[in-house]
């Protein structure tokens, strides 16, 4: 290599600094053209009212110019602030307004009356047992905890990844907690239905040692040490077992996911639907007892009705929504998913009331199972325009009722409205703006898998420009349809519905209602056809009594698909 001399590289280093410091100069004289070429103007005030359809004249346009980089300075200061971290807003949306009468008393848990299950010896025979069959057959002795659980650990490893719906297999923790389980049983401490049932989390529900993924690519490896979900601490301390964590559409919405799209098992061609999709999808096939998973607008409800599992929409404010990925703060809700009416109130049963982390959570309101308890008190609707439109396996379960002596009567709904209709989009799309602005604002809604104009990138965008005084004035249209809901339900306990009919998606959904989903039926296709039962709110009770009544006087629970069949790599999907 050739020698510099010692003037030389003086002379070149020299050189080399003017050089740097001429850049410099360019540098901050281009910084200061872009800030004058970014200075709003009156075009862009102009341009801002069009957008939100609002007028302003060119004097008022002048004046708020004079303040819009103080306000600026303000939006920036909050939009992402490190104060912020895991917290909800200063408010919360509480259903119970003037008219809403609570349920009052005790709590009172009963299991159903009905002689132990006969079992032939072979665990694999129970993969789509019930929750109160398998718990029967663990406080008998019959099966133990560690047996349930290895049968469901090789299912979830066999035909999890035929149906995409297992993001985190969680074998070491499960295992011990099913150890621990069978030696609690065999010293005689029961901790109730759930003690030794392996179950999954859909993946939105931070626990300690686990990845919490939002099935989304940004936080494909997100761990938070110190933050675990009330559900999951309330459902480890049952007794249950974790098992899994259940893939969920990115961010909380569909189907599709970092890792594909998570598939139904009566039909691996067409997806699981709605963003618990894992969940219903692995309850449905056999994977695990039962799951968690939670629903904003039709989460629970949806996934339910295609994957054919019973799910439970509990009232807003029943369960906590601590250590769980926000959505939408005055919407999200948590409830579970399983194979049987009677499962879900025994899980319902382990994760509700307050916890002193989510405010939102209304005081221990009482919740009352009694099975057994007759139908003879309970006020039933049904949604009269609904059924107009129901097929014919659907209006069977009227049938049904009225065999059990039940006289439902028609229950008539708002009316429907254009501010109704614009109320989910408004709220969630707001919410979700502000629960992701980090994100947005270090440029991870780039890394979503889905992008297209109706996909969360765009709609969080879209939120993000949603006036404040506009979200109020939609919050204030909200409280004209509780209103009216709490008219339209003044006469019944629970009413019947088509599954996923608009009154229970989009009304319920921002009032706050309970709601069921169940089978009734199968299509020609062979897919399942699901009915809905929605109580007022708290009553959870009239739901699942009405919907258990039903259950037991037909078969659709006891029939599941035959996931042995299924292909071992997931075919192309049928849209």
């Amino acid at each position: 290599m050739e020698k510099i001399s010692r003037r030389e590289m003086m002379t070149g280093a020299a050189m080399a600094a003017v050089s740097t410091l001429a850049g410099e100069t360019q540098a901050q004289e281009e910084k200061k053209e872009t800030q004058k070429s970014e200075k709003l103007t009156e075009s862009d005030l102009l341009a801002a009212d069009r957008l939100i359809g609002r007028e302003t004249t060119e004097a008022e346009r002048t004046q708020l110019l004079s303040r819009m980089a103080e306000f600026q300075k303000n939006l920036k200061a909050v939009r992402t602030s490190p104060l912020i971290g895991n917290l909800p807003p200063a408010f919360h949306f509480n259903p119970v307004i003037a008219g809403v009468t609570l349920p009052t008393g005790k709590s009172e848990v009963k299991l159903s009356k009905s002689k132990l299950p006969t079992f032939s010896g072979d665990v694999k025979s129970l993969a789509f047992a019930s929750v109160a069959t398998l718990t029967k057959l663990l406080v008998s002795k019959k099966i133990t905890s560690r047996q349930l659980t290895e049968m469901y650990l090789e299912r979830l490893k066999t035909y999890g990844p035929r149906l995409l719906c297992v993001v985190s297999l969680l074998e070491d923790t499960a295992l011990a907690q099913a150890e621990a389980a069978d030696k609690e049983l065999a010293a005689g401490k029961w901790r109730g239905p759930l003690h030794g049932i392996p179950f999954g989390l859909k993946d939105l529900f931070f626990v300690k040692g686990t990845r919490t993924t939002f099935g989304a690519p940004p936080y494909k490896n997100q761990v938070l040490a110190e933050l675990e979900a009330t559900v999951a601490v309330r459902l480890r301390d049952a007794g249950a077992v974790l098992c899994a964590k259940f893939s969920m559409g990115e961010l909380a919405m569909g189907d599709v996911w970092f890792g594909g799209i998570t598939r139904n098992p009566w039909d691996v061609t067409r997806g699981s639907s709605g963003s618990s999709a894992g969940s219903a999808s692995a309850v449905a096939a056999g994977l695990v007892g039962f799951a968690l998973g939670t629903e904003t607008y039709g989460s629970i409800v949806s996934p339910s009705r295609e994957c054919g599992a019973t799910g439970l929409r509990p009232s807003f404010g029943r369960v906590s929504r601590h250590g769980a990925m926000a959505l939408s703060w005055t919407m999200d809700k948590v409830g579970p998913i399983c194979r049987s009416v009677e499962d879900c109130a025994l899980v319902f049963v382990a994760i509700h009331g307050p916890d002193g982390l989510d405010d939102s959570v209304l005081e221990d309101i009482p919740f009352t199972w009694k099975p057994d308890s007759k139908l003879a008190g309970l006020r039933v609707g049904f949604d009269e325009a609904g059924f107009e439109r129901a097929s014919g396996a659907q209006k069977e379960v009227l049938t049904v009722l009225r065999g059990l002596g039940v006289t439902p009567k028609p229950v008539r709904f708002p009316k429907s409205d254009p501010a109704y209709a614009a109320l989910p989009g408004l709220t969630i799309h707001a919410e979700g703006a502000a629960a992701f602005a980090e994100l947005a604002a270090a440029g991870g809604l780039r890394e979503l898998v889905q992008q297209g104009s109706s996909a969360w990138p765009n709609t969080f965008r879209e939120g993000a420009l949603i006036p404040a005084a506009d979200y109020l004035q939609a919050q204030r249209v909200r409280r004209h349809l509780q209103k009216e809901m709490i008219r339209a339900l003044s006469e019944v306990d629970v009413y019947v519905t088509p599954a996923g009919s608009a009154p229970s998606i989009t009304y319920t959904n921002l009032t706050g209602q309970p709601t069921l989903l169940t089978r009734c039926g199968k299509s020609e296709r062979g897919l399942p056809i699901s009915i809905e039962f929605t109580g007022n709110l708290f009553r959870e009770d009239a739901v699942l009594r009405l919907a258990f009544a039903y259950e037991q006087a037909t078969q659709w629970h006891t029939q599941w698909p035959d996931v042995e069949s299924l292909p071992v790599e997931p075919p192309p999907l049928k849209r």
